[in-house]
């Protein structure tokens, strides 16, 4: 198995490729980490691959916001500069810089 490279990085605004929704992302894991279940919950004829980034996202849609996990093959970077309004936000990131959102410093203790 070749290992990729992330396309996307942790703070960035990105949109799904077919779906309405949008998002910032929050973590990556460098190949599929989900469950079975969680994968065959996907219609076949867009159910991504397995050997690719899935990005964990705080998103957002015109109805409400929830954490998103998304394939690399179906996210796109979004460049509209429209900030994201999700209630978890602040609890990741500060304010965005140049469109990308500033991790927190966590502390450890």
């Amino acid at each position: 198995m070749v290992q990729q490279t992330a396309l996307f990085g942790i703070g960035q605004v990105v949109k799904h490729r077919i779906f309405p929704f949008r998002g910032v992302i929050f973590d990556v894991d460098p190949v599929f980490a989900n469950t079975e279940e969680w994968y065959n919950a996907i219609p076949e004829q867009v159910r991504p691959r397995k050997d690719q980034p899935f990005y964990h996202l705080l998103a957002e849609n015109d109805e409400t916001e929830y954490v998103a996990y998304v394939s690399e093959q179906n996210l796109l970077p979004d460049d509209s500069g429209t900030p994201i309004r999700h209630p978890q936000l602040g609890e990741f990131f500060g304010p965005p810089v140049d469109g990308v959102y500033m991790p927190l410093e966590r502390n450890s203790h």
